[in-house]
């Protein structure tokens, strides 16, 4: 049922969501403890367009990325003047496109964990001398393991089963930017319905047990801060 075709899209697929997942956890921990804590009276632009993908059809956003990452674009012109190439359909194309799309379901779990932590822990820890950077990585980080942990899980599984936007910014060029989704695709356009299930049937049961993962670890925790 899988060809060497299909095993290239999901391989690379697993890559596209493990690094887009890195970067975001990266990026998205500091901008959502940001978000958590700031008083800016402004801040609910910087969340709205935190949220944007979320209600932003994928070919829309795709569409934008293809004409800022194309050879013509602001993005593409610039990676042209620095002796590297346009990023569209290519696989760190993909990555940016990617990072974008998924940063809400990344960034919006951490910020509600953080929140979630109050005022409280943060000032015990302050009178007992810790500095700021200790409070974050001693306090904060542990008591929103459970944030992490599902936003982990979201933007990874976000991530794989893109469609819209990596084949506005990557096309179709197997091996090089098809991932799993459109692989799907290619096979029910083909009438090759066994595979395009076989697949499908494959990522279904994937994102299950990732989120029954996710819910029975947040239970667990849950449970565990309760007892203390």
């Amino acid at each position: 049922m899988f060809v060497e075709q299909d095993l290239q899209a999901l391989w690379l697929s697993l890559k596209l969501a493990s690094l887009t997942t890195l970067i975001l956890l990266l990026l998205g921990t500091p901008l959502a403890w940001w978000l958590a804590r700031s008083r800016w009276r402004y801040r609910f632009v910087l969340e709205a367009l935190v949220a944007l993908p979320l209600v932003l059809p994928p070919t829309v956003l795709g569409f934008y990325l293809l004409v800022a990452l194309g050879p013509e674009g602001p993005v593409g012109q610039l990676m042209q003047s620095l002796g590297g190439g346009p990023l569209a359909f290519t696989f760190a194309g993909l990555v940016v496109g990617s990072v974008l799309y998924s940063l809400p379901f990344v960034v919006q779990p951490l910020q509600n964990a953080f929140q979630s932590i109050g005022q409280r822990p943060m000032e015990v820890a302050a009178t007992l001398g810790a500095s700021p950077m200790d409070r974050f990585f001693s306090v904060a980080l542990p008591l929103a393991r459970p944030g992490f942990l599902t936003a982990a899980v979201l933007g990874f599984a976000h991530t794989l089963g893109e469609f819209g936007v990596v084949l506005m910014i990557g096309g179709n060029i197997p091996g090089r930017t098809q991932v799993i989704s459109i692989a799907i695709y290619d096979h029910v356009e083909a009438l090759e319905y066994g595979s395009a299930h076989g697949i499908a049937a494959g990522l279904l049961l994937f994102s299950f047990v990732l989120l029954l993962a996710v819910y029975g670890l947040n239970r667990r925790w849950s449970g565990a801060a309760s007892w203390r």
